[in-house]
């Protein structure tokens, strides 16, 4: 039978089962920093974390309410402690992080919990269940500088890990449509449907690969044995960038079957988890032909992508204990986790009224600035006090805005854009990934921001965005082009329709095609009285603001 321990109030198991006068938790070595994990729930899912994090030598205790069950890890894991209580867990100093393996409706008060006990957090999909709580969560773990990681395995998949890189290098060419089949006969479940217990990881996957969330979405399903549980479902998801993607889930299928086929205009790549490890991923380079308007498939043999073999779950959890050590954010954090637990719920809703579900944009947590109804705010954005966000404008992931900036109609910024305090974006300005304002930089309506110096429709160069940045006060003008990679100096005044090469130094006047220097502007916005080389002095008639030319850079003398 248990006993509470009289040196430190934990279940004994450790004791009872060891015969051992020293509790589990006194017995381990309290500076061994490598075991640092705690896992919570030992059912379907968790025994194999315990599995895994023991192997890795990070298994510290683990916890679960049944006690036969713990008994029996007590005994296969003698060198960990065991604890029926989570509240022992969380006032341990010696965990540094917990991995939650429990039923979904706890998810949110046990990682809640644990942040704020200072652990890094580990939670098994999905995040939660409700995207006010996975976004509560997110920002809680931002606020105490904890890591938040979700249990997306197929990201730790090394086929899905290659597949991401041959998508991205343009070896598919334009994605058009993806398929995902996870089908077997059983494990039932009772606390939730296939589309809860199967669908997350495709969904994952899918957003992962294209990089935008769904504009709608549209599921249906079947409740065969039970009236309230579905037991199959078929999820459609359309995309703005026209790509479409399907999600079949089933566990009434009369043989196993995890495949994803990703259709590209150049290629098209099959991932099969079921085959052995040479075989699970292929890319078949079929050709489409048009002869006199008639569309030809030309069929060509599969090649099969070399993969290094690794277990999924054992990169997965060595992923987690990397972000503890380095304090890097996790490949599927919390805010991947809640993009994917957004369109669960989207799914959930189409399943229950049978219609198509357009998908809601995120709610921003704080409510001192204005955003239009028709504007669409992604996960992650911080936008600052007084800022006003207009008609039909798009803020991307990652994306920062400062204090007191006007965003015009139809603007797009991001994904991780930064934007100072102060800025003025007119109507129909992409700000792109690359592109940094600094404070009080003036956008005229239409000008345009490039990342990527030769760009091609069917190839993806998201590794080759190169850096602009725009410094304080700088005015660009209505339809000029800022070409990528270079510096747009303090206070310097961009003409109309130019198109800009190379940097422009603090105070400059630029016009034309390519630009070129016509003379210097004052922070006020007017033409200073200086010649383009030699050394001269003036000052501002309206601010009485000196600039001084010197070795053809201006500079303001206050």
């Amino acid at each position: 039978m248990a006993v509470a321990c009289p040196d430190c109030s934990c279940l004994d198991l450790y004791r009872i089962i060891n015969k051992n006068n020293k509790c589990g938790q006194n017995n381990l070595e309290k500076n061994d920093k490598e075991k640092n994990i705690a896992v919570i729930g030992t059912g379907y899912w968790g025994k194999n974390l315990a599995r895994n994090f023991h192997g890795l030598g990070a298994l510290h205790t683990i916890c679960e309410k049944n006690l036969d069950t713990l008994r029996l890890f007590a005994a296969q894991y003698p060198d960990v402690r065991t604890v029926s209580a989570y509240t022992e867990v969380l006032k341990s100093p010696e965990i540094k992080g917990v991995a939650i393996a429990t039923p979904a409706p706890t998810h949110a008060l046990l990682a809640r919990e644990a942040i704020l006990a200072g652990k890094d957090v580990y939670v098994e999909k999905p995040l939660c269940l409700s995207e006010k709580e996975g976004a509560e969560l997110n920002e809680l773990a931002r606020d105490k500088g904890r890591i938040l990681m979700v249990g997306h395995l197929l990201w730790y998949h090394p086929a899905v890990l290659k597949l991401k890189e041959l998508v991205d290098g343009g070896a598919l060419g334009r994605i058009q449509y993806i398929y995902s089949n996870r089908l077997n006969l059983g494990k039932l479940r009772r606390e939730e449907n296939v589309l809860w217990s199967f669908a997350p990881h495709d969904i994952s996957v899918i957003l992962g690969l294209v990089d935008e969330m769904p504009e709608s979405i549209r599921a249906q399903g079947g409740n065969f044995l039970h009236q309230k549980i579905a037991d199959t479902t078929l999820t459609l998801l359309n995309f703005a960038s026209g790509i479409r993607a399907h999600i079949f889930v089933s566990w009434l299928h009369p043989f196993k079957e995890q495949k994803l086929v990703v259709v590209g205009d150049r290629q098209m790549a099959v991932f099969d988890d079921t085959l052995p490890w040479p075989e699970k991923l292929q890319l078949y380079p079929h050709v489409i032909a048009w002869n006199d308007n008639i569309p030809v498939a030309n069929k060509a043999a599969a090649e099969r992508v070399d993969v290094g073999q690794d277990e999924p779950l054992r990169a997965e959890c060595a992923h987690f204990l990397d972000c503890i050590d380095s304090r890097r954010s996790p490949r599927t954090d919390g805010e991947e986790g809640l993009r994917v637990l957004r369109v669960l719920n989207c799914c959930q809703e189409s399943l229950e009224k049978e219609k198509k579900i357009r998908v809601r944009a995120a709610r921003v947590a704080q409510d001192d600035f204005f955003v239009h109804e028709s504007a669409v705010v992604e996960d992650d954005v911080e936008i600052g006090e007084g800022t006003s966000i207009w008609h039909f404008s798009h803020l991307l992931r990652g994306t920062s805005i400062g204090r007191k900036c006007n965003i015009g109609q139809n603007v797009v910024a991001g994904p991780r854009v930064i934007i100072g305090n102060g800025c003025k974006i007119q109507n129909n300005v992409s700000v792109y990934e690359g592109v940094t304002l600094e404070d009080e930089v003036f956008c005229g309506p239409s000008m345009v921001f490039t990342n990527v110096m030769n760009p091609r429709a069917a190839i993806s160069r998201k590794n080759e965005f190169c850096k602009t940045l725009v410094r304080r006060g700088a005015t660009l003008g209505a339809n000029c082009t800022i070409v990528g990679g270079i510096v747009i100096g303090e206070y310097a005044f961009i003409g109309a329709g130019a198109v800009v090469i190379r940097d422009v130094p603090d105070y400059a006047l630029v016009v034309g095609n390519p630009a070129r220097q016509v003379g210097w502007m004052s922070r006020f916005g007017k033409r200073l009285e200086l010649p383009l080389a030699g050394e001269a002095m003036c000052d501002c008639p309206f601010t009485e603001d000196r600039y001084v030319l010197r070795d053809g850079k201006v500079s303001l003398v206050k």
